[in-house]
Order: C-alpha cells, then structure tokens, then sequence
C-alpha cells in the first residue's frame, strides 16, 4: 500500500453501520421503516414541514450520540501517510470530518447544514434539536441534503470526477451500488486505470468488476489493508 499517490475512499452507509447509524435499506433500514414520500423529499417538505423536520431532529440526534469508528478513523491517519487522500461519501452525517478528514466531497449533502429555500443561503447548524426551523417568517429552513427526486449539485459530481480520474488506488467501502447516479462513480475509478477495492459483507452489482474484493466490515478490512494506520 506504501506506493500509491492518491487514494480515494467511496463510502456508503456500510461505513457507519459500526458507529451505530442504520443503513437506508435492508433489514433495519431507514426506508425500510419509514416511508421516504413522507419525510424525504420535496413534496413532502412542502405539505408539512414540521413533520419531515420532526423526523429530521430525530435522525440529528441519533447521529450527534454516535462516534467515528476505527475504519473513519484509519481513513483520515491515512491522509498524514499518503500525497493525496479524497473521501467521496454517500453519507450525511458528518463522521469522516469528525475523525479527522479534511478532503471530503459530500455526494448527498449533510444533515448539519441548512439551507434557506427562500435565497438559498447555507449554514452549519449543530443544534439537536434544531431551535428555530424557519429562516424567515414565511419560510423553513431545509436540510441541506439531497432528497429523493433531487438531482446532485454539478459541482459535487465534478470534484468528485476529477478526484476518480486522478486516483490509483480507490476503495469503494459499505456502499450498495444501486443509487443512481452515485453507483456509477466507481467506474470512473476502473476506466482511469486506478487498482480498486471493494470492502462489503454483501455482494454487490458491481462487485465482478473490482479487483479484489473483501467480504468484511469496514473497520475489519481496513485494518488489515493498512496495519500501520491502525496500530497508530
């Protein structure tokens, strides 16, 4: 592992499942209790704010009681031991810059930003819960995070691109691989040439793709790929 210049870290939910945060699908997944029309997009934000910012406070809570765990904690010692390290996540909540990384691209936002949906104005907010919702006296403040049925920011997807054309070594760790369009960043990775590495306990649909695959957590996998990084 000591000769790689730019590794890239792809995470999905799978990474923080050891920290405590459920997956979106799946047995004990979010979706799998919740009905996302409801609390997870547009519309429904729009019928009712209160009730999706209801279950929004309930998921910020969740998240601020949970820790990184050693996998988010190895991928961050990494950037002191590499040129480059780039963490490109599926995952809202915050536990990569919480262990210590400082490169990360958010593909689907983060639960602690909000965004007016009046100016489009965005802050940092670690309030649990969340004291005042509205940013004006006619408008809620909205998660900034990318909801079912709304399209990536351009220039997400463009750093993350930039960032897989350039790596050698990607690691694509707990992710699905069937959420579109970030299922598809992977190959980017492949197609430039980069040595890739699937950590998951589950196949997944691009699995046959990858060049060695390790059927672990992520904590487990990656304390064997990098010893010195855990041992630190």
């Amino acid at each position: 592992m000591a000769n790689y210049r730019h590794l890239v870290f792809f995470t999905g939910a799978g990474m923080s499942v050891e920290s405590g945060i459920p997956t979106y699908r799946g047995s004990g997944g979010v979706w799998a209790q919740y009905n996302y029309q409801e609390y997870a997009c547009q519309e429904a934000f729009e019928r009712d704010p209160e009730k999706v910012w209801d279950f929004h406070d309930r998921r910020r809570e969740l998240i601020a009681g949970c820790q990184p765990n050693a996998g988010h904690r190895i991928i961050a010692k990494a950037a002191a031991h590499y040129p480059r390290v780039t963490v490109i996540t599926q995952n809202i909540d915050g536990l990569h810059q919480r262990a210590g990384s400082r490169e990360v691209i958010e593909l689907h936002g983060s639960i602690w930003r909000l965004v007016c949906a009046a100016t489009g104005e965005v802050r940092e907010n670690f309030e649990v819960p969340l004291r005042n919702r509205r940013c004006r006296p006619d408008c809620y403040w909205r998660p900034d995070i990318v909801w079912f049925g709304d399209p990536l920011r351009a220039e997400t997807i463009e750093a993350a691109v930039a960032a897989l054309k350039d790596c050698d070594l990607f690691l694509s760790i707990g992710t699905s691989a069937v959420v579109y369009p970030a299922a598809r960043l992977p190959l980017i990775a492949m197609e430039s040439g980069a040595h890739t590495i699937e950590i998951n306990p589950e196949e997944t649909e691009l699995s046959s793709l990858y060049r060695e695959t390790r059927r672990q957590t992520a904590s487990e996998a990656l304390r064997e790929l990098f010893p010195a990084l855990a041992a630190v």
